[in-house]
């Protein structure tokens, strides 16, 4: 894998916005809040482009922008406003690119899972699913975890242990592999393309949804698993999964989650908070080695920095 630089106070971040729209008041607060962590937030005004069905602009021109900043020496990581819809749009204009030309760090949950995916899984290069401005930044700490966000984002992550409240041990086990992974809706609907989701055999999945109900999430990991992804993965790491409870008293989505645990050889742990998460969204560090641990208390402990 290639590591980006590590970024560090003073840095200049360039703000994205690869799909939906975003409201300029959760802009204001999230550039408030990089800059009170020491970085200095930059953005081109096209990411205020509107007009379109469900995107911040036309596909050419959010590519445009993000080629633009990421190719830019004076900016050290890119960050997503938000997600939504749309940053699939983008990846067949980045087929002649080579990103890994100028390594840069991209941080970001939801529908940039895409881009995540793509620049992992495809390109090779590091990237973080964690904090973007819109209800995360731009809410202050009540919003995202600062501690496991600075200390990967400044080149500090390497051994740090993350056991956050609520992570719990669906299969026992003990595992470690490079982490890759993010919202499954995304992941699935990169099958059959390109740009497909193809982790290596021995890696750890992080696997995240919102608002998906039971039937849906085990349909989505049916296809994960008829795929092949499934059987090459050595442990798997649940998010949340925030919203996705059958409310007609239907099967829950923890026992889908444990049906599969059932029939997989790794360690599988529910709740890991980066992404969708009802309280502060946590950073998880994609393309490098962690480890999965399971006793004396379930833990992902950081055994690479995703930078350098």
């Amino acid at each position: 894998m290639i590591k980006p630089r590590a970024v560090r106070p003073g840095d200049r971040v360039a703000i994205v916005s690869p799909a939906s729209p975003f409201s300029r008041e959760e802009l204001n607060r999230g550039v408030a809040e990089l800059d009170r962590l020491g970085y200095e937030p930059v953005y081109d005004d096209s990411i205020f482009d509107t007009g379109r069905l469900f995107t911040a602009g036309s596909a050419e021109t959010r590519a445009a922008a993000f080629m633009q900043a990421w190719a830019d020496p004076a900016i050290a990581a890119l960050i997503a406003v938000r997600g939504g819809y749309g940053s699939v749009q983008l990846l067949p204009l980045f087929d002649s690119w080579r990103p890994q030309q100028t390594p840069k760090l991209f941080v970001a949950y939801s529908d940039n899972t895409s881009l995540l995916s793509w620049l992992t899984c495809q390109c090779g290069i590091t990237a973080l699913h964690g904090p973007m401005l819109e209800r995360r930044l731009a809410h202050g700490e009540t919003g995202y975890d600062r501690t496991s966000l600075l200390k990967l984002m400044q080149g500090e992550g390497e051994g740090l242990e993350l056991e956050p409240v609520g992570l719990t041990v669906v299969r026992k086990g003990e595992a470690a592999g490079p982490l890759f992974g993010g919202t499954i809706t995304q992941l699935i609907g990169s099958l059959g393309t390109p740009y497909a989701f193809d982790p290596p055999r021995g890696s750890i999945l992080f696997l995240e949804d919102v608002n998906e109900r039971p039937y849906r999430v085990d349909r989505m990991l049916t296809q994960l698993r008829q795929s092949g992804i499934l059987a090459r993965a050595a442990a798997l790491v649940f998010g949340e999964m925030r919203g996705c409870e059958d409310d007609r008293g239907g099967p829950s989505v923890q026992a889908v989650i444990e049906a599969l645990a059932a029939e997989f050889a790794g360690p599988v742990l529910r709740g890991f908070p980066s992404g969708h998460t009802t309280g502060p969204c946590w950073t998880l560090p994609l393309g490098v080695r962690i480890r999965v641990r399971t006793a004396p208390r379930a833990a992902l402990i950081v055994e690479e920095s995703p930078v350098s």
